[in-house]
């Protein structure tokens, strides 16, 4: 079962056949649309959530010294469920949706082929990762669901 590190080293090492520019040390990735945040943790409270969200900012280390840029899309890779309140956080806020993308990999790194996604992004590179998670880690991705709309269904189905 692959850490998350393992995870996106070896995603960007794919990435630079795009022609993408990577950090060895960091976690981004650069295309001609911007800098693209990978953001790994076990969980994040959304009001933590909020204020790095509304921050999108990105470190970028070059040779000893460091810059700070704005992060043109960012994905955060839970290695925990993520919270309804989380997960409500970024579907009520189109900017969150529109820049944000959730994994979690939980599932992955207790060696099941599953993984859950909510990508409303247009980000060239994390649609990427999801073919990789899928073609190259034979991962499959299921959405990540509304926690209103998943427990109205769930009422439906009993009902039924």
């Amino acid at each position: 079962m692959p850490k998350i590190q393992e995870i996106l080293t070896r995603f960007k090492d794919l990435c630079k056949f795009h022609g993408w520019k990577t950090s060895e040390k960091d976690d981004w990735i650069e295309t001609e649309n911007g800098y693209h945040n990978f953001l790994w943790a076990r969980s994040i409270h959304p009001s933590s959530f909020k204020s790095i969200a509304a921050n999108r900012k990105c470190v970028v280390r070059e040779g000893l010294s460091y810059r700070v840029v704005e992060a043109s899309y960012t994905a955060w890779l839970l290695s925990e469920e993520p919270s309804e309140t989380l997960v409500k956080t970024i579907l009520e806020n189109p900017d969150f949706s529109k820049k944000m993308a959730l994994y979690n990999l939980s599932p992955v790194l207790e060696g099941k082929n599953l993984a859950f996604k909510l990508n409303n992004t247009d980000s060239p590179v994390f649609q990427e990762f999801e073919n990789f998670l899928e073609k190259e880690l034979k991962v499959k991705l299921n959405p990540i669901l509304n926690p209103e709309l998943d427990s109205e269904e769930r009422v439906v189905t009993k009902l039924a």
